[in-house]
């Protein structure tokens, strides 16, 4: 009996030491609300994110499933921005090693380059209107290798940014400088891990009849990445 315990004792001493010496698995960061990144705050990436998104040839753009896509396409620096269509799609892509990467979940924009109702010449249209559609957006959702994201605190409104766009532009025939606010859900993630994530993420702009129009409307996103992380 107490050999059989001695043995016991043993094997729970050497377990314990093996979980202790263990080496922690990659963990995958997001950069919290009120942090900032690289100098920048949420709102002021939001607004990066803008110009990117907007400054984008129509052919090939992120948000277009024309199979012309190009994960690469406008992307330089640290951060690299994502953007998908409405509706439901998987893409697969790959991102270089240490960058970081900038996930917009469900957003919207105002500009004074747009047509109604998403037109503001001012900022106070600008933001109002933005504020306004951003309100609609429910049910928005995102895992991380199967791994829910809370996502309470993560809406963002941006300062009023300048952007150009080229003729024809993604939300307009006609491009050239602008202002714009923007509204919406974003992630930062620093440091994905080396290897292969999928990020699983959407949600629904909803109207009630009358808002929009006579009756109640949805538009809804369902977006699957399979993402690798360097080569």
């Amino acid at each position: 009996m107490r050999a059989t315990l001695a043995i016991l004792i043993t094997a729970l001493v050497v377990s314990a030491a093996g979980v202790a010496n263990a080496k922690p698995k990659n963990t995958i960061r997001i950069i919290q609300p009120d942090e900032r990144y690289l100098g920048k705050t949420y709102p002021e990436w939001a607004a990066v994110f803008w110009q990117w998104m907007l400054g984008l040839p129509l052919e090939g753009h992120p948000v277009v499933d024309d199979g012309l896509f190009d994960f690469s396409a406008g992307q330089s620096g640290k951060v690299w921005f994502w953007a998908s269509p409405e509706g439901t799609i998987t893409r697969t892509v790959t991102l270089p090693e240490g960058s970081a990467f900038f996930l917009s979940l469900r957003d919207v924009d105002t500009s004074s380059l747009e047509e109604p109702p998403f037109f503001g010449a001012t900022y106070e249209q600008q933001r109002s209107n933005s504020v306004w559609f951003a309100d609609h957006i429910v049910d928005v959702f995102c895992t991380v290798d199967g791994v829910p994201v809370d996502l309470t605190h993560f809406r963002f409104l941006t300062p009023q940014f300048e952007f150009t766009a080229p003729t024809p532009f993604i939300f307009g025939a006609t491009g050239g400088t602008g202002t714009a606010v923007g509204d919406g859900y974003f992630l930062m993630f620093p440091n994905l891990p080396r290897g292969k994530h999928t990020i699983h993420y959407g949600g629904t702009f909803h109207f009630e009849p009358g808002e929009l129009g006579d009756e109640a409307m949805d538009f809804t996103k369902d977006t699957t990445i399979e993402m690798t992380v360097g080569k």
